[in-house]
């Protein structure tokens, strides 16, 4: 690829050895991406759930009430729930009293996913959700959990099948009761869904007058009650939260609040019972929720009865910020909104996690053992003396929690590195129990919350223990596995190996064997190391790996140090070539990563490459000026349509005309096709022997104007009739599958050819299109025909300036084709593919967007409801652009002559540059959008080294036997 004196082209011809190897090549490129796919599962989603731990219940003098109750709005936000409405009166004027005469308030911040189902583990149980659940299904509990329902003596509960099964159905100590599903309608107020379980709560109470076990049950401690309301939720989905329904569902569960508060007090009338009332999360404007807006993240919380402190009265003073951040990256004492008028009475805000242990403390149950919660004592009317132990119980449950996590990585471990903080915490809790003792409990509290600190930052070590280990070990893997398709492709399809023979830098030397000996020594010696410590037997896949990439590149030492000499050997000019071409590429594959968060990066991209390509075109190759406004026009038009929304709009006239402008493109593609002078040669045949081309053009172009009626006739009649007519359904059916037959027949000539192709998806793409997608596939297509056509000027240019005639490959055949070697100056091609490979993939929407598999894309093809059929036309039509962009680079690596299988490799090779980029920015934090597509991100830049090759395979059917004009055919003509 370089060196002094430069090469020329070579011939190049691969061997039957060289095949052999690069179809393992590629076997081993397909088994080490899905292996280190499933890394970050090791990584990112390993359970944070321990067992084998006691609970440590306080050591209270006793409880401060016998029973809970606990009230969760779903979906109720905190500002809707505080803040007063058109008239000035607030919704929840009976909780509103209790802030200002029994209780206690504030807001609780979750975290995201600020979903239902982890909201709720949060608030029972004490953790945030298990980002392993993301990969089990949302009502799947990955592993077992306790909570405070565990932990009680009796738990009763109603509400939303979707909640309650979770935390009760395997507590055999529960009474429980769930509407149907069928209940959960969005085109009804849903507040009635709130009053039926109230009124299941109440139905049992009054029962209970005739049945005396039920009554003994409901009269002993340690008793919780949990009424799951729903309304607001599916009310703020359906309406948005700022509709009359949403708000007025606000107004449902504060009478449903004050209902049970007099009806728990009036039965059991011991004012033993503490309350809680809180949402699980919130409801964004549009009526969704899973992000960290906070919206989404700031619920309401309101504690009173037994065991909750009475109101606060505080002067307002703005408080500086002490550095506490929230869950949801809020800062602690923040001014409470003037519209609220509660300034004056004392605010506690809380992490939601932080609840199940104040809830638990209420009745004197221990926190539940996986919690992570920190217990308010703001919230709590004790002594000081029953205040300190409920904290030590709190720090002692957490620190449980680490000693048991340390305890199993030690025992697996041969070299244990323990979590130094924490190294005296027997002394510490000995220090403690002394202060308590000596009755000195402000200096108790102060280092027990350091303790719960501590151990919650041991928590954290330990989950993230074998991280370092387990990422240099991927990241060693891919950056061996990148050298190695380096070495492959310098070895196999560079001049460099014939190069360093001449120079004698290159001794070969049998340390095959060798080297094969010491990896397989290494590989033994790891194995053994990870059954010694019990590790997962992916952990095993991951360093085998690893160790057999690197045992490669050791054994192509030689070859490795003798570039590495011819490397500072060569000229100034060629090495700085080199490093400036590398730094290009990283460039822009950074600049493709941002791409996969804010797709309109690609519009500044086209509008840079329209300027730089017209330039390049115009001054240094010197073509004709009409090309150079093509290119700059081409790739303009295309800028735009990555600022369009991703949710495509209905627009039948964009399709139809559409469908006009990909007939104008063909007949510009037709009469270049007749030109013959210059670089056009390359792309046509001068022997006009086919006949019958003439005749296949029309029919083609027949057969998009027909798809383009049957658009307007298939949606009319549709539109009227709300049903697909068998024959428009035939028609359409018949005209696509055909269409993509024709290409097969087209003249075996580069512009002929991607022009057949062109039109032959082109019906398939119209049918499947519903807007502006229709037109995207002629932009793109412009820019892949400008692509070619550079490419081919490119050619002519330096042939012209007799810069490659000395190295003329085809000067004795007319219509011979015959590879030449790699140089640097060919990584453009894959770059220029990975580019345009991921405007297909982001030019009308992605695989992950509502655009992509809007479904009424498939309603001329079919309108009865088939998944499978409808999954496998979606799929089929985001291939389309895909299939496009290889053809292109096919018929470009025949022009150029260079191998195809040989870029292939360098397309990998800039893909996993991307690749490790994602791999670290993976998520375990946040909504379940945002955790999923870090994973897609990830998956789609892994999963390219088969989705590549086998779109090659494919596309190989219609270009394999493409032609190229050679040197001398081109001369011949223009003379």
């Amino acid at each position: 690829m370089a060196g002094r004196p430069r090469p020329q082209p070579q011939p190049h011809s691969p061997s039957a050895s060289t095949r052999r190897r690069e179809r393992w090549l590629v076997v081993l490129g397909i088994a080490l991406h899905a292996v280190y796919m499933l890394s970050i599962f090791d990584i990112y989603f390993k359970s944070p759930i321990v067992h084998g731990m006691d609970p440590v219940p306080p050591r209270l003098s006793a409880a401060p009430a016998k029973r809970l109750v606990l009230l969760v709005a779903d979906g109720l936000r905190a500002d809707k729930f505080f803040e007063p409405d058109e008239r000035g009166r607030y919704r929840a004027p009976f909780l509103r009293g209790v802030i200002e005469e029994k209780g206690r308030w504030g807001v609780s911040h979750a975290r995201p996913p600020t979903e239902s189902r982890p909201g709720h583990v949060s608030l029972i149980a004490g953790f945030y959700e298990d980002p392993s659940a993301v990969t089990k299904g949302w009502k799947a509990n990955p592993v077992d959990f306790d909570s405070v329902f565990n932990q009680s003596r009796h738990t009763i509960s109603f509400g939303s099948p979707d909640i309650v099964p979770i935390f009760c159905s395997s507590v055999p100590h529960s009474t429980w009761g769930t509407y149907p599903h069928e209940y959960e309608d969005f085109a009804t107020d849903a507040s009635f869904l709130d009053h039926w379980s109230f009124d299941q709560f109440q139905g049992l109470l009054n029962r209970s007058f005739d049945d005396i076990k039920l009554r003994q049950l409901l009269l002993q401690d340690k008793l919780v009650i949990f009424l799951h309301l729903l309304g607001c939720d599916t009310n703020g989905h359906a309406h948005r939260p700022y509709s009359n329904i949403y708000l007025n569902n606000v107004k449902v569960v504060d009478q449903i609040a004050e209902s049970m508060y007099n009806l728990m007090e009036n039965y059991f009338q011991d004012n033993q019972t503490a309350y809680v009332f809180t949402a699980d999360h919130g409801m964004s404007d549009k009526g969704s929720h899973g992000d960290g807006h906070p919206s989404n993240t700031d619920t309401p919380l309101v504690a009173w009865g037994a065991g909750v402190r009475s109101p606060k009265f505080l002067a307002y003073t703005e408080k500086p910020d002490d550095g506490f951040r929230f869950v949801d990256d809020h800062k602690h004492d923040t001014p409470t909104p003037q519209d609220w008028a509660l300034e004056g009475f004392e605010r506690v805000d809380v992490n939601q996690a932080d609840i199940a242990p104040l809830m638990a403390t209420l009745v004197g149950l221990p926190c539940p053992m996986n919690s992570v919660g920190s217990l308010p004592t703001h919230y709590l009317k004790l002594s000081k003396a029953d205040e300190v132990e409920a904290v030590l119980a709190n720090t002692k449950q957490i620190l449980n929690q680490f000693l048991r996590k340390s305890q199993l990585k030690q025992s697996s471990s041969l070299y244990f590195k323990p979590f130094k903080p924490l190294a005296n915490y027997s002394s510490v809790l000995t220090q403690i129990e002394d202060l308590i003792s000596e009755k000195d409990y402000e200096t108790a509290m102060k280092h027990s919350e350091e303790l719960r600190r501590m151990a919650l930052a041991g928590l954290h070590y330990f989950q993230t223990y074998d991280w370092f280990m387990l990422m240099t070990t991927i990241t060693l893997g891919y950056i061996g596995w990148m050298v190695n398709l380096i070495l492959h492709v310098l070895q196999s399809y560079t001049s460099i190996p014939t190069i360093l023979l001449k120079k004698a830098q290159l001794h070969p030397k049998n340390t095959s064997m060798k080297v094969y000996i010491g990896g397989c020594f290494l590989m033994g010696l790891s194995s053994i190391i990870l059954l010694l410590e019990k590790s997962p037997l992916l952990y095993h896949a991951y360093v085998f790996m690893t160790i057999f990439l690197w045992t490669r590149i050791v054994q192509n030492f030689e070859f490795l140090k003798a570039v590495w000499r011819e490397f500072f050997n060569m000229h100034f000019k060629y090495a700085l070539n080199l490093l400036i071409s590398s730094g290009v590429a990283l460039f822009v594959l950074e600049f493709l990563v941002m791409s996969f968060f804010d797709r309109k990066i690609y519009t500044w991209c086209f509008l840079v490459l329209g300027i730089l390509g017209s330039t390049y075109v115009a001054f240094f190759i010197q073509a004709s000026p009409s090309l150079a406004i093509y290119i700059w026009l081409a790739c303009w038009f295309l800028s735009v349509f990555t600022l369009m929304p991703a949710e495509i709009p209905e627009n039948n006239n964009l399709v139809i005309i559409s469908g006009a402008l990909i007939v104008l493109i063909a007949v510009a593609s037709r009469w270049s096709n007749s030109n013959s002078t210059t670089f056009w040669l390359y792309l046509t045949r001068a022997n006009k022997r086919e006949s019958q081309s003439s005749k296949l053009y029309f029919v083609q172009v027949i057969l998009v104007a027909i798809s383009s009626i049957m658009v307007w006739l298939t949606t009319s009649h549709r539109s009227q009739n709300r049903e697909l007519h068998s024959l428009h359904q035939l028609i359409n059916w018949s005209v696509a599958g055909a269409a993509m037959v024709l290409p097969l027949f087209s003249p075996p000539s580069v512009l002929p050819r991607l022009t057949s192709i062109f039109l032959g998806f082109a019906p398939s793409f119209l049918l499947l299109s519903i807007g502006y997608e229709a037109v995207f596939y002629s932009a793109f297509a412009m820019v892949l025909i400008g692509w070619i056509f550079v490419e081919s000027a490119n050619l002519y240019s330096l042939e012209e300036s007799g810069s490659a005639r000395r190295g003329s490959l085809v000067d004795s055949s007319v219509f011979g084709y015959e590879e030449r070697h790699l140089q640097l100056s060919d990584l453009r091609i894959p770059l220029l593919f990975v580019i345009l490979f991921n405007v297909a993939f982001f030019g009308t929407g992605n695989f992950a967007s509502i655009a992509s598999f809007e479904i009424s894309s498939v309603y001329r093809f079919i309108t009865v409801f088939s998944p499978f059929l409808m999954a496998g036309l979606l799929i089929f039509k985001l291939f389309i652009p895909f299939m496009l962009v290889i053809c292109t680079f096919s018929a470009i690596t025949k022009v150029v002559r260079i191998p195809r299988l040989g870029c292939y490799f360098l397309v990998i090779l800039l893909s996993d540059v991307m690749t490790i980029h994602f791999f670290f920015l993976v998520r375990n934090t946040g909504s379940w959008m945002e955790i999923g597509n870090s994973i897609s991100h990830f998956g789609i830049v892994s999963a390219q080294v088969v989705f590549v090759l086998l779109l090659f395979a494919l596309t190989n059917i219609y270009t394999r036997d493409i032609v190229v004009s050679s040197r001398q055919l081109t001369a011949r003509k223009v003379m």
